[in-house]
């Protein structure tokens, strides 16, 4: 059993009666050493987190011994901490857990926001980007980072965006007797440096002329760097509706070009997974640079030929197929890759790729849908429309 003791800026004096119990009945005791030093003398043998930490985890989790162990934690174990990691190693059976208020509670309390209406997003062993995502005027984040200079990245990624004039409020040992809060905006803080205990919360505001785009599927074509393969966002908004990203879910995007179905896959729900795969070395990076432009860096890039390239990933719950749907093999080996109950869609443009999509269909079951959408533009003196290349798509579940 381990035992997991949330600690805040507050140290001993903030921690509930069954939690200090916890600690001074443990045998060892796990935390960084800011944290082991806001601990009184005690018998535990105390063990600080080494870095990376992944081996003590790991040694944690395949820990049979009878000593009593107590892994300290900052604010609530279980809001992006070391607790969550190891219920999902351990399971409840052999986890306790003794929450503190966290960093996401004690900001919000301060600024007088009600939680739910405030997003929580951590910075921390991530780039900063993910913020990005998040960011249309009128919303509330709570951003969690690491080091002196973490506000001063979320500051950049801000800037970057054209949300500079943001509220911007620098939260340093939130709870305990150093607390200092700074009430700025992202633009005017800058560069600036903060103690390494810190959190950011955000009231996002944009200057005029700001590209603001919305976490549902359809972004602006022009929102993508590109060279001409991307699936534009009409037919990208039917293609997302069509695979239905899902908490946990895993997508295959084949033939990614520009990667747009991978990164709104990611931005429609957070909990997802996706792995881009694509064979021109060029467009792999573009895909990875406009992941981490458009907040979910987390998009895993694989460059490589499909079918070949797709051996030893990770079955997935939903494939798209937007880049050689003709290619011989293809779109069968997608379809048995698929996990049961999961989803595949897939795009054409030519009479080859159309062809394979009806046999597809024939095989495997589905609908068949094309799609035709047009733009006005002007003719002269006046208007007609331009048509883009009708899309053939064929969707089925497995």
């Amino acid at each position: 059993m381990i035992t997991v003791v949330g600690i805040g800026a507050d140290g001993w004096a903030g921690l509930g009666e069954s939690a200090r119990a916890a600690i001074i009945g443990a045998d060892t005791i796990v935390g960084s050493p800011r944290q082991l030093a806001l601990l009184p003398d005690i018998d535990a043998t105390p063990y600080p987190w080494p870095s990376p930490i992944d081996p003590l985890v790991d040694e944690l989790v395949a820990s049979e011994s009878g000593g009593a162990v107590c892994v300290l934690a900052s604010g609530d174990p279980m809001l992006h901490g070391i607790g969550a990691t190891l219920a999902r190693r351990l399971g409840p059976e052999r986890l306790t857990v003794h929450p503190h208020p966290s960093a996401f509670a004690l900001a919000c309390a301060r600024l007088g926001w009600p939680q739910t209406e405030a997003d929580l997003a951590s910075a921390v062993g991530r780039p900063p980007e993910v913020l990005a995502a998040l960011l249309q005027p009128g919303r509330r984040i709570v951003a969690y980072v690491a080091g002196a200079d973490g506000a001063a990245s979320v500051a950049r990624v801000l800037r970057e965006r054209g949300f500079g004039p943001s509220r911007f409020v620098v939260m340093e040992h939130l709870g305990g007797e150093a607390e200092r809060i700074v009430d700025t905006s992202a633009a005017a803080w800058g560069d600036s440096r903060a103690d390494p205990l810190h959190s950011v919360a955000i009231e996002c505001r944009a200057e005029p002329g700001a590209r603001v785009l919305a976490r549902g599927p359809g972004l602006p074509d022009c929102a993508y760097e590109s060279d001409g393969q991307l699936t534009k966002w009409a037919v990208r908004a039917v293609s997302l509706a069509a695979l239905r990203p899902g908490p946990g879910l895993l997508l295959w995007d084949v033939g990614a070009g520009s990667g747009s179905i991978g990164i709104e896959w990611l931005r429609a729900e957070p909990r997802a997974r996706a792995i881009a795969i694509e064979s021109n070395a060029q467009r792999a990076e573009t895909i990875a640079a406009n992941a981490l432009r458009l907040g979910v860096p987390a998009l895993s890039v694989r460059e490589g030929h499909a079918p070949a390239a797709l051996d030893g990933l990770e079955q997935p719950d939903a494939t798209f197929v937007g880049g050689g749907v003709s290619a011989p093999g293809l779109l069968a080996a997608c379809w048995e890759a698929l996990r049961p109950g999961g989803r595949i869609v897939a795009n054409a443009v030519t009479l080859e790729g159309e062809r394979a999509l009806q046999v597809a269909r024939a095989d495997h079951g589905g609908s068949l849908v094309r799609l035709e959408v047009s733009h006005a533009e002007p003719i002269g003196g006046f208007e007609s429309w331009r048509a883009q290349r009708p899309v053939t798509q064929w969707s089925a579940e497995k």
